[in-house]
């Protein structure tokens, strides 16, 4: 059971005040809010064992690189990975995704080689398979959707070849809260001899994800938007394949050996973490999923879909609202758009009432031309929002209506 109260005194900034009125957050999908515990441990990370860490033989350095490795153990067992060689730091999601379309095009693919991805996808995994484009000459495959903003798994098979070297795909869409059966997509595409990324920068704080049940190849999430700093995020692959993969950055850490003759790379998972790790930031990550791990990802998951399908109910009774992303299978995300209201005028005017949603494309703009439309509103939520809240974003989106 989610006990609301004491969740809601773990995050202080729930309990300040915006334009003076209480800051009702649904911004969550862009990025949460930070539990008391993480920032006390970048605190106390900084103030008693701040050392560059795995060079050092000195106490500080010895006690800082067994709170990073701890980090990284914390994270496997999170995802149920085999091991933790499979778990690399990076910045982000974003990054992530680039590492892996980087060094993966590099030594797999050739021109006209292609990679699928879906509608649904996020800007950051489109881009970075774009520039492969430019400098491998690999071409995108799309996965259509249907009128519930669903991919049409049908149309998938269809585009798989020969030529097809990779899927990547999201998890959850930011911008629909649309839950793919990657389960399904997997099962597909390793019939075919093809390897998975899940982008699951919108799933694993919400869900209990074990990477060896799902057997995907890759699977990338960031630590900002699971309760934990910003700047961090995580590279899960199969060791297999970051065994083949070659290095992304070079510089210190990820070596073996140097000489202006030769350089040799460093085994996993520090041959794709060149030059000094955020520690800090990696022990304020495991922090942050311990206390998810903690509440119950099997707990967060249904009291944050009882929400989700009360926002959803509360939402459709105002005349003129229109919900993109109706598949019954949702995640934490409602996108909406009322009438001729402007998204960005709505979103501004639920500002002025303390109530922080994200207007605009939500960095899918492919999304958007396909739904005709140029953004949404969207409110998305977390384990310590509230019934209450969603009754006064309802008020407060009532309240703009009648001011139009």
């Amino acid at each position: 059971m989610i006990d609301i109260s004491k969740i809601r005194s773990d995050f202080p900034i729930l309990s300040r005040k915006v334009y003076g009125k209480p800051l009702v957050y649904l911004d969550n999908a862009a990025t949460t809010q930070k539990p008391k515990c993480v920032v006390d441990k970048i605190e106390k990370m900084y103030f008693t064992l701040n050392a560059n860490i795995h060079r050092g033989v000195h106490y500080l350095s010895q006690q800082a690189t067994e709170a990073h490795e701890a980090a990284r153990i914390t994270i496997q067992k999170f995802i149920g990975a085999k091991s933790s060689n499979e778990i690399i730091f990076t910045r982000g999601t974003t990054e992530s995704i680039n590492l892996v379309a980087s060094t993966y095009c590099r030594e797999f693919c050739k021109p006209n080689d292609e990679i699928i991805v879906s509608a649904m996808e996020h800007h950051s995994n489109i881009v970075p398979w774009q520039l492969q484009e430019d400098i491998t000459g690999v071409k995108l495959q799309v996965i259509p959707i249907n009128d519930r903003q669903e991919l049409i798994v049908e149309e998938f098979k269809k585009k798989i070849n020969v030529r097809t070297k990779l899927v990547s795909i999201t998890h959850v869409s930011n911008a629909l809260g649309t839950l793919n059966d990657v389960n399904e997509i997997i099962k597909i595409a390793h019939a075919h001899g093809i390897p998975v990324l899940i982008d699951a920068a919108q799933s694993v704080q919400h869900m209990p994800i074990d990477v060896q049940k799902m057997d995907c190849d890759f699977l990338v999430f960031s630590g900002h938007k699971a309760y934990g700093p910003t700047g961090m995020g995580v590279l899960y692959g199969k060791e297999e394949w970051l065994n083949k993969l070659p290095p992304y950055h070079g510089g210190g850490e990820m070596i073996s050996s140097v000489s202006f003759e030769k350089t040799t790379f460093n085994e996993l998972p520090f041959k794709f973490e060149a030059g000094t790790p955020d520690f800090v930031g990696s022990s304020a990550l495991a922090t942050a999923l311990d206390y998810i791990s903690n509440i119950g990802l099997d707990n967060i998951a249904r009291y944050e879909q009882e929400l989700l399908e009360y926002a959803t109910e509360q939402l459709l009774t105002i005349d003129g609202l229109k919900i993109y992303g109706t598949s019954p299978h949702k995640n934490s995300v409602v996108s909406f758009l009322i009438n001729d209201i402007h998204h960005y005028d709505m979103g501004m005017m639920l500002d002025k009432m303390g109530i922080a949603v994200r207007t605009g494309h939500h960095c899918a703009q492919p999304l958007m031309d396909i739904m005709k439309v140029e953004g949404t509103v969207r409110a998305s939520f977390s384990f310590y929002n509230t019934k209450e809240e969603v009754d006064s974003l309802v008020a407060g989106i009532k309240r703009v209506v009648s001011m139009f």
